[in-house]
């Protein structure tokens, strides 16, 4: 037994309080090897396989636990994990075919160890924590070791969903954090891009990867998402923006102060004027921090484009924003407070268009306006290929029905039609959902002060808007000059 325990110990190495009872070792003191006995687990043999059983019992009587026992000649090796987790393809190639083709013990033994997801054992807690995210235990004549063989579901890349463009690539972020740490680094060939892998989540245990560009990033951003990460405390963390909504430190902000987007050219593109990324295993978004205003109302497609087509793009969004916003609120406050305001031809078109009506305007563009919003969450939740045809049926019918009823006028349908379209202009989701919640108080304090609740509800939100910050930075920039300031104020490390 004395002659196996230095070859474990030159195993452990890497572990450092392993290594220092090493050296202690050879200078023959008692109790130093009491010590390398406990780290590196060589017990007699009837204490070596009941640890991989205790931990099996620890897990209660589930048929996807395995524990196998598999020798030949000249070996034996005892195994145990989590059926459903593991990848056969990834146990067979990497474990048993190396176990049955090499001669010894020994020749096993180097084979497994040069691994890449090999791990030495550490503690009970730390091996159960493994096996529950798709490790194997082994054991082999008194030594344990954790390889990472976890089944990778849905790590296929699909083209984009959401943020779609016409131009430029086309390949959205999988759930497997690894697949997308990949299509990051397809795309960024630097030196400088660091990645850094942790695990959030009490009993989702989430792996979550930081990346940033040391050379570009701003290092108060780092330093503070850095701590936000290590003071997250959170039972369980499935996707982007729970972890966002834990990040906000303004419990009832509106607005996003961080992007989640679904492309990696975007997060490439960030990436390289200073910002971090959250990679998060399980979903296929990434958040962005910090972002400014601007950021949610360009697309990917900017880039791609021309000075003056990418521009004209982004007025369009903000004219669709401004529309979205005030329309509403204005067709209350013009019909019932400023009927005067138009030519008297449409005046005369609008009053008779609205003489069946038997409800205040406000009341009629709240019905339509809610209306409208319960429509799209219905596309949104119905399956895909119902979606299409039940939403756009119920549209037509319920706009039809109810002109036809004299609950609203026609000019209605085209306010709520205007307002629906506009909206979806904008590129980023969580700022469109903020968008269509905020036009609400401006038409309540359009239908109580006319004109002057449309003017006061709209500087309130740039006030409100003025006064956000994300990571110390303002908020409410419309427009980012160019990049390359940025890239001239990089640190010049690595002596690029």
């Amino acid at each position: 037994m004395d002659k196996k325990r230095p070859k474990q110990i030159q195993w452990s190495k890497k572990n450092g309080k392993t290594s220092k009872a090493s050296e202690q070792r050879s200078d023959g003191k008692a109790a130093d090897a009491k010590t390398i006995q406990a780290k590196s687990f060589a017990s007699p043999k009837e204490s070596e396989k009941n640890l991989l059983q205790q931990i099996k019992e620890k897990l209660g009587k589930s048929s996807d636990v395995v524990y196998e026992q598999l020798s030949t000649e000249k070996k034996r090796m005892n195994l145990l994990y989590i059926k459903p987790l593991c990848d056969d393809t990834k146990l067979s190639r990497s474990i048993l075919t190396p176990f049955f083709e090499t001669g010894t013990e020994e020749e096993f033994r180097r084979a497994l160890q040069s691994l890449p997801n090999t791990s030495p054992y550490e503690d009970e807690k730390n091996a159960i924590e493994k096996l529950l995210n798709g490790h194997v235990l082994i054991e082999l004549n008194g030594e344990y070791y954790a390889v990472d063989i976890r089944l990778t579901s849905n790590s296929v890349i699909q083209p984009t969903q959401i943020e779609t463009v016409i131009q430029g690539p086309q390949n959205a972020f999988t759930e497997s954090i690894m697949t997308n740490i990949y299509l990051v680094r397809n795309r960024y060939h630097q030196q400088g891009l660091r990645v850094e892998l942790k695990e959030v989540g009490k009993y989702t245990k989430t792996n979550i990867a930081l990346l940033y560009d040391e050379r570009f990033v701003d290092e108060k951003v780092l330093e503070r998402m850095e701590k936000d990460l290590k003071n997250l405390k959170v039972d369980v963390l499935l996707a982007a923006g729970q972890l966002e909504t834990h990040f906000t430190r303004r419990k009832y902000s509106l607005f996003p102060t961080y992007m989640i987007t679904e492309r990696p050219d975007r997060v490439v593109y960030n990436l390289l004027k200073g910002k971090v990324a959250l990679l998060i295993d399980g979903t296929e978004f990434c958040l962005i921090a910090p972002a400014v205003f601007y950021d949610f109302f360009t697309s990917m497609e900017d880039e791609y484009q021309t000075f003056w087509i990418s521009h004209f793009l982004l007025l369009l969004r903000y004219l669709g924003v401004l529309i979205t916003l005030l329309l509403p609120a204005l067709y209350v406050s013009l019909i019932s407070y400023n009927p005067g305001f138009f030519q008297v031809q449409l005046t005369l078109a609008i009053a008779g268009s609205r003489a069946p009506v038997p409800f205040a305007s406000v009341f009629e563009v709240l019905f339509m306006i809610l209306l409208m919003e319960m429509i799209v969450e219905a596309s949104i939740r119905l399956p895909k290929s119902i979606s299409a045809t039940a939403t756009t049926v119920g549209g037509l019918i319920l706009g039809q029905a109810a002109t036809t009823a004299g609950l609203v006028s026609d000019i209605m349908i085209i306010v709520v039609s205007a307002v629906a379209i506009s909206n979806f202009v904008i590129p980023i989701n969580t700022m469109m959902f903020a968008i269509r919640v905020i036009k609400y108080p401006i038409v309540i304090l359009a239908a109580f002060f006319g004109t002057i609740g449309v003017v006061v509800g709209f500087f309130a939100v740039v006030f409100y808007l003025s006064n956000l910050e994300s990571f110390g930075r303002p908020y409410f920039k419309l427009f980012i000059g160019p990049e390359a300031k940025k890239k001239e104020q990089a640190k010049p490390t690595y002596g690029i």
